[in-house]
């Protein structure tokens, strides 16, 4: 049977990783394969290092969204795919990849899922996380500094410079089109359990359970 798909869309740092956790846990009798839009990011090893420094990585045309929707599908489909592996020190796609098998659930998780007509469509259940902007600065700037290896004040310049203004642009107009918006993002437990509901509800007329 085709498995559920979710959508989880939001801010950097508004706690999209959160609320997947905490909805995931909310059905155990399901299994579940997570996949994050930021594995892909479109492989430029081709340009020197300085580069790909200057690419915007918050705008929709760094993604390889056609990939992505294949990927989907063939998940849909019952087939496994092998999901990119991004490293962000460089900019570049790993030479390996990772196996996902098909799944009841397949959670979808990043900046832009809601922008993109065909990923949307795919989508049985689509939600956006809000979050008050001075916590996602807070949020991204620790996980940046500890988990990818970047400086403050690069940190801060791409924000100022891209991650705000394509918040703005892309993301936060994206919002329109999400059946569920979750404040305060996994913290959330009337919200985090009302989607638990619905997707429970889901999975049991689409796999008889």
């Amino acid at each position: 049977m085709r498995p559920v798909f979710i959508g989880i869309a939001g801010g950097s740092g508004s706690g999209k990783t959160t609320v997947t956790r905490a909805i995931v846990s909310r059905v155990p009798e399901a299994t579940v394969a997570v996949i994050e839009q930021d594995s892909y990011y479109k492989d430029q090893h081709w340009l020197p290092f300085e580069e790909r420094l200057k690419i915007n990585y918050d705008h929709p045309a760094a993604f390889d969204t056609p990939l992505l929707v294949s990927h989907l599908d063939q998940l849909a489909a019952g087939q496994p795919i092998e999901k990119p592996v991004y490293n962000y020190k460089t900019h570049t796609r790993e030479s390996h990849t990772i196996r996902v098998e098909p799944k009841d659930i397949i959670v979808l998780e990043g900046l832009l899922i809601l922008w993109e007509p065909d990923i949307r469509r795919r989508l049985d259940i689509k939600i956006y996380v809000d979050c008050d902007a001075d916590v996602r600065v807070l949020r991204r700037l620790e996980r940046d500094i500890r988990e990818r290896g970047r400086t403050m004040e690069s940190v801060i310049q791409q924000y100022l410079e891209s991650v705000r203004p394509m918040h703005l642009e892309f993301v936060e107009p994206s919002k329109r089109y999400a059946d569920i918006i979750i404040p305060e993002g996994g913290f959330n437990e009337v919200a985090v359990d009302m989607v638990a509901t619905k997707l429970a509800a889901t999975l049991r007329d689409r796999l008889g359970r």
